[in-house]
């Protein structure tokens, strides 16, 4: 045992200095142990049982190298050895950290101070122990460390996981371990924002379970939490004003807790919650580290949205260009089908033949129907000739309700609010109104014991961000929104809803070409569209559609189906198909023209010799000739020789996307339907689409003959 110091006359003579300095060796607040030169330890004060997890008495039972981890106790013993030859007072640790091991095995970092007792009769050395944890600022030093470990193994899984609900079932995980919680959850918005789903979490809350849906209402902690848009500490629930408590939060031992939004884009789409069973837990440490981990997980979020909307993009790109070759291709086809009825209608042999003349009407309904097939799939691949002029969306939308209203189921009520400003929109009315019809037609058949039906209409400087929504200009726009109260789309149908051919109906009911057209004809028109839905919750669907520019809109002309076709005009016919051709110079020759025919724009080219004078007066091509030269591009030749030669174009595609292969300007369109050539051209072009009538060709050759601006 300790020997007490020689007597010191600073002491009363009524102390005993044995009994002082073993009160002190006992009250002093680090853990010291004596130790002998073999390692026992031979006298411990209380604070070094409390700190290693054992009674005094069990302490002097163990050698020093007991309270060394295993992997470091070789290496322990030999320093001790070593220190045994020269003892002299120093610190431990100065090159490495130290690590003492608790008798549950686990371990804790330390200081530790050595200092060697002579003149004892034996060697002793005293070590001074400090749990440096206890340290306020290193310990929160040592907390900042592990959040931000924490965080970095989060970035690193965000990186290497593409899977965003991989991530999503690990972070609660991961904000529980780090924060030293038993509750965490992930709540995210639906897409009405009228509720909020359990995504994912650990530990139990009453009715909060995963998957559950919640109702994101003020006075609810979770509603509070996100009108707040910033972070929310709740220090005590039993004391909490700010809004109601959840009695199952009391029950289950909530105490306090920590709420951070999840944004995406500056827009809130969740919430990112832990909650504590002791008051006070979180402080700043604890949103910082809870911020920059709902900043992940939303990163992670957006990437996955983007990486999808890409992949749905270039899916429905593929089938656009795929739907739009073969439309052409048909529209080929029925151009020749169509002629030669036409001829065949007009024949003397079938003049008193009224059943021969049925069979060709029935044919020509047909190629009819066909045609309007190859329109839809045309609109879905953005390659269908738009007529765009100023359209009053107002009026239109109280004109198809008065439609409706006299066609639909009676139990569906329709209601029209244009009572914000609703500016007009520069699109093509007939496919405004198409595609219109398309959307009401899908949400009589989602109400099919009735509902309402809702049209709306108010000004817009942009479309929402979203991930189904591309990033458009700065043009302004005109919001269109047709709502119902039926039985809404899952998150999987509404994935399709724009696919071409994806229909939920029943077999024979619908083509599944109704919104695809509608999404083709909207981005076509340089817009963009939304939709909004879930099961049970009816559906909205809203058309963001751009305003007219600053120039005059050309409206649509009267007189359109006048026009005479001068007798023998010189016409040059340029068309690879060698059926169209025919049909096409059947066509010229019944109108009075003189044909000269080319299958390619080279060779439309030898005809058109700039030193040799003008032997035509129209030029009529396809724009697709095969793999030579585009008709657009002999045009722009044609016109550079001889500016007065009047030109049209033949083909289903539109002009604005012949502007966007061709290099064309990019000025309002003086007239829809046409095609403008760049700087230098003297003359537009008259676009006409195919299949076309005989009567069609003749009043587009006479707008480009008189030039006149008129809309096809």
């Amino acid at each position: 045992m300790i020997s007490a110091p020689p007597p010191s006359p600073a002491l009363p003579s009524n102390v005993d200095e044995h009994v002082l300095w073993r009160s002190v060796f006992a009250a002093y607040p680090d853990s010291l142990l004596l130790v002998d030169q073999t390692g026992r330890i031979v006298f411990a004060n209380p604070s070094a049982a409390v700190m290693l997890g054992y009674s005094p008495e069990e302490l002097l039972t163990l050698n020093v190298d007991d309270l060394v981890p295993d992997s470091i106790r070789p290496r322990h013993a030999s320093f001790r050895s070593s220190y045994a030859q020269a003892p002299r007072p120093r610190p431990m640790g100065t090159q490495m950290d130290l690590v003492a091991k608790r008798k549950d095995g686990s371990e804790v970092r330390v200081e530790i101070a050595l200092s060697p007792l002579q003149g004892m009769g034996q060697p002793f050395v005293i070590a001074a122990i400090r749990d440096i944890g206890t340290y306020p600022r290193v310990k929160q030093a040592l907390q900042r460390a592990r959040y931000s470990e924490h965080l970095a193994q989060m970035g690193r899984r965000a990186v290497n996981e593409r899977d965003p609900w991989v991530l999503l079932e690990h972070v609660p995980v991961l904000a529980a371990t780090a924060l030293e919680v038993d509750v965490a959850r992930v709540f995210l918005l639906e897409s009405n924002r009228l509720e909020f789903r359990v995504a994912s979490g650990v530990g139990m809350l009453p009715g909060e379970a995963i998957g559950t849906r919640i109702a994101n209402r003020a006075g609810t902690p979770h509603g509070f939490a996100l009108a707040q848009v910033g972070p929310v500490v709740v220090n005590e629930y039993a004391s909490e004003q700010r809004f109601v408590t959840p009695t199952g939060y009391i029950e289950v031992g909530l105490a306090s807790s920590l709420t951070v939004p999840i944004s995406d884009r500056g827009r809130a789409i969740g919430l990112l919650f832990v909650g504590a069973g002791v008051a006070q837990r979180f402080g700043d440490d604890e949103v910082r580290f809870l911020e920059a981990l709902s900043s992940l997980l939303a990163t992670s979020l957006q990437r996955a949205q983007t990486e999808e909307a890409l992949k749905h993009a270039q899916r429905m790109e593929s089938v656009g260009q795929l739907t739009g070759g073969i439309a052409h291709d048909f529209n080929n086809l029925l151009t020749v089908i169509q002629g030669n009825l036409q001829v065949l209608e007009e024949l003397p042999m079938f003049a008193q033949d009224s059943h021969g003349l049925q069979l060709i009407n029935a044919a020509a309904r047909a190629t009819r129907r066909g045609a309007e097939l190859t329109s839809k799939l045309l609109a879905f691949s953005r390659r269908q000739v738009l007529q765009q002029i100023q359209v009053d969306v107002a009026a239109l939308l109280h004109s198809l309700a008065d439609m409706l209203r006299r066609t639909l189921d009676q139990r569906i009520r329709i209601e029209v609010d244009t009572s914000h400003f609703c500016p007009p929109v520069l699109a093509d009315p007939s496919q405004l109104e198409s595609a219109l019809l398309n959307i009401a037609i899908n949400a009589r058949d989602a109400m099919p014991d009735g509902g309402t039906l809702r049209f709306q209409c108010m000004a817009s400087c942009t479309p929402p961000t979203a991930p189904e929504i591309l990033e458009l200009s700065d043009t302004l726009f005109v919001s269109i929104s047709i709502s119902d109260t039926g039985t809404g789309m899952s998150e999987e149908i509404k994935k399709r809803a724009f696919e071409p051919f994806f229909t939920t109906k029943e077999a024979g009911r619908g083509t599944g070409l109704g919104l695809s057209t509608v999404y083709g004809f909207v981005k076509q028109s340089k817009g963009a569209i939304s939709v909004d839905s879930a099961l049970g919750m009816g559906t909205t669907v809203t058309l963001y559609l751009p305003q007219p520019w600053g120039a005059q809109v050309v409206e649509e002309e009267a007189g359109k189906a006048g026009g005479v076709v001068p007798r023998g005009l010189r016409v040059l016919l340029v068309e690879d198909d060698s059926e169209v051709r025919k049909v096409v110079n059947m066509f010229l020759t019944t109108l009075g023209c003189e044909v000269s025919t080319a299958f390619s724009g080279e060779e439309a080219l030898l005809s058109l010799l700039p030193h040799v004078p003008l032997e035509f007066d129209l030029l009529l091509t396809d724009i697709a000739l095969g793999a030579g030269m585009r008709g657009t591009q002999l045009a722009t030749q044609a016109q550079q020789r001889f500016p007065t030669l009047a030109i049209v174009l033949m083909s289903g595609y539109s002009s604005e996307l012949l502007d966007a292969e061709h290099g064309f300007s990019h000025e309002p369109p003086r007239g829809p339907g046409w095609a403008q050539p760049g700087p230098g051209g003297a003359h537009e072009w008259e676009l006409l689409r195919k299949p076309y009538t005989r009567t069609e060709l003749a009043q587009a050759i006479a707008r480009a003959t008189t030039g006149t601006a008129h809309r096809h």
